[in-house]
Formats: structure tokens, C-alpha cells, sequence
């Protein structure tokens, strides 16, 4: 019964990393960027490209794996093979944290080509919330860390 409990932790905590990750949507502002001066440019879209954006990959999943391995790991055997499974579980759990991190928080994109009206030519990737197409005019906005996005 234990690890069936220690199984749910674990994976409330991989659903707890999932909310924690930061959005990529071009909608979505930090805190930081709010009350903020931002550059707004204007411009026709070249290219829509689908793309694949990393998923974070922080010390917590690692972590949050390893511990629940280790847990897990330590509910096998006894003696000297208890301490063997324990180890096991801390590594193979810290592994398959990290991986489950990096796929949770993984996420569709968009890599949008466009050209500005002063002649540049820019290309930003951002989360697949808003649909462009090549030909339609858009706003690009450029916080001063160099954040940009491109919405309607």
C-alpha cells in the first residue's frame, strides 16, 4: 500500500512541475515585463514554420525523482539488497524525473518569419497559441531584455 502512496505523490509533484513552467504564449507576460516600456514594430509575415520547443530541464525533476526512487527503491528487500534497491531507485528516479520534466513541460511552436516595414527581416519562435499566416500584417513587441512576440 505504501508505494501505491508514494506513487501519487510523485506524480502530484510532476503535475505541480508542469504548472510551475513558464509560458511561451505570446499573450502571456512575466511579472517583471508588466508596467514596462516595450519597442512595437510593424510588419507582413514571410513564413510560418510548426516547430518543437525544449521542455525546461531544472534540478527539481532530477530531484523530485530521485527522492521518489529512493522511497520506492527502499520498500524492496532488506539488508544489503535493500541498500542496493535504494541507491537504484535514487539514480533510475532521478533520471526518469528529469525526462518526465523535460516531456511534461515540452511544447508546440511557431518559428514566424517577418518582414519589417523598415526593411528588416526577423524571425521569433513562440508557444502555438495563435495561428499566422504568410501575407498577414502583424505587430512585433520588444521588451528592453529582449523578449519579442508577435501578436495581431
Amino acid at each position: 500500500m505504501k508505494p501505491l502512496v508514494y506513487l501519487a505523490f510523485a506524480i502530484v509533484g510532476t503535475a505541480f512541475l508542469a504548472g510551475c513552467a513558464s509560458s511561451l504564449s505570446s499573450d502571456a507576460y512575466s511579472r517583471d515585463s508588466a508596467r514596462q516600456m516595450q519597442t512595437v514594430y510593424y510588419g507582413t509575415v514571410q513564413n510560418v514554420r510548426s516547430v518543437l520547443i525544449e521542455g525546461t530541464k531544472t534540478p527539481i525533476g532530477t530531484g523530485a525523482g530521485a527522492i521518489t526512487g529512493g522511497i520506492l527503491g527502499s520498500q524492496v528487500g532488506g539488508g544489503t539488497g535493500r541498500s542496493l534497491a535504494t541507491v537504484g531507485g535514487v539514480l533510475l528516479g532521478g533520471v526518469a524525473g528529469s525526462a518526465a520534466e523535460e516531456g511534461i513541460t515540452r511544447q508546440r511552436g511557431y518559428e514566424i518569419t517577418v518582414r519589417l516595414d523598415n526593411g528588416r527581416t526577423i524571425s521569433v519562435v513562440q508557444a502555438a497559441d495563435i495561428a499566422f499566416q504568410p501575407g498577414e500584417r502583424v505587430r512585433i513587441i520588444e521588451a528592453r531584455d529582449g523578449t519579442t512576440r508577435v501578436t495581431r
